[in-house]
């Protein structure tokens, strides 16, 4: 897959050795509903012997408009959205930076300046889709500015237990530690990226060594609770149980830092400082403060096995 990166301020130079069947929209999440749209582009750029594209924006437009904590964190990293569209079969990918240059083009100047540049010969997207300054313009609008120089498409909402699946829902299951639906959702497991760093070593010295790790900035972590995960490192898949929290056994909760700690199942290695995946497979219980270290570990034992047995029906 082609990446291109595109800013309004510098201008958008046609592309003439392509036609594009363009699927566009942020796409935080790549949820069921948005690998429909850009499914319905891949289906059109086969029916009519043209590329496929994706088009989306970074970064979220919460990040420009709203202040330092209305910004939106995101569901699915940059990095892992390329990897994501890429194993669809996505010919191009066009990340376009949202600025105020992009922020300020009326409807008809994002369809002349960006999507005639880029020789768009169809362009598909949510039937909730709006461009321009504001969210002014609508995929109705897209047709009529369109003049007959390329289709469009509108898909329609896609639900799941009659509920639209969204960005939007998905925050929010997540806030709840709804990890499980979550995945049926997104037709995968919620992922998290991050990196190992050296840690307080308390889990080792209750016989539950740990590796602790920072996600990558501005994304969604699961609400605080025990999990149960997979952790893959070097390339190679881990059971494990993880918990999010602030360690309330131990620390005060409105001092305490929050942390990530998976133990990793029949694992015996160095990963300090490794780029390591979190897969969310399911949620055990939510976050609680012990009355003695021994009922913790008592806790934290069973809790491994419960991961065990939600781990084994998942293979």
């Amino acid at each position: 897959m082609e990446t291109i990166e595109l800013r309004i301020d510098r201008g958008i130079t046609k592309i003439i050795e392509k036609e594009f069947s363009l699927a566009i929209g942020f796409f935080d999440g790549l949820h069921k509903g948005h690998q429909t749209v850009i499914q319905q582009a891949i289906d059109t750029s086969k029916n009519l012997g043209i590329a496929s594209a994706v088009m989306t924006f970074n970064p979220h437009p919460s990040h420009l408009f709203a202040g330092e904590h209305e910004k939106i964190g995101y569901i699915t990293p940059l990095e892992e959205k390329q990897r994501i569209l890429s194993e669809m079969g996505i010919d191009t990918l066009f990340i376009v930076a949202f600025d105020q240059s992009l922020a300020s083009l009326t409807p008809e100047e994002f369809v002349d300046q960006v999507l005639r540049n880029l020789n768009v010969r169809h362009v598909t997207a949510g039937f909730d889709f709006t461009f321009g300054a504001k969210g002014k313009g609508t995929m109705e609008q897209m047709e009529s500015l369109a003049n007959g120089d390329f289709g469009t498409t509108s898909v329609e909402k896609v639900a799941e237990e009659e509920e639209k699946v969204s960005s939007t829902r998905i925050r929010k299951l997540l806030s709840d530690g709804e990890v499980a639906k979550t995945a049926s959702l997104l037709g995968r497991p919620f992922r998290s990226i991050g990196t190992v760093v050296d840690g307080d070593k308390r889990g080792r010295q209750l016989g539950f060594p740990t590796a602790n790790i920072i996600p990558g900035a501005e994304l969604i972590v699961p609400q605080n609770g025990v999990y149960a995960v997979r952790f893959t490192a070097d390339g190679i898949t881990y059971d494990g149980v993880c918990n999010i929290g602030v360690k309330p056994t131990f620390d005060h909760p409105d001092e305490a830092r929050k942390t990530i700690e998976v133990n990793v199942f029949d694992f015996d290695g160095d990963l300090y400082g490794k780029k390591v995946i979190v897969d969310w497979i399911d949620h055990i219980r939510s976050e609680q403060k012990f009355d003695s270290i021994d009922m913790l570990i008592k806790q934290i034992a069973e809790d491994k096995e419960t991961a065990k047995k939600i781990l084994s029906k998942k293979d």
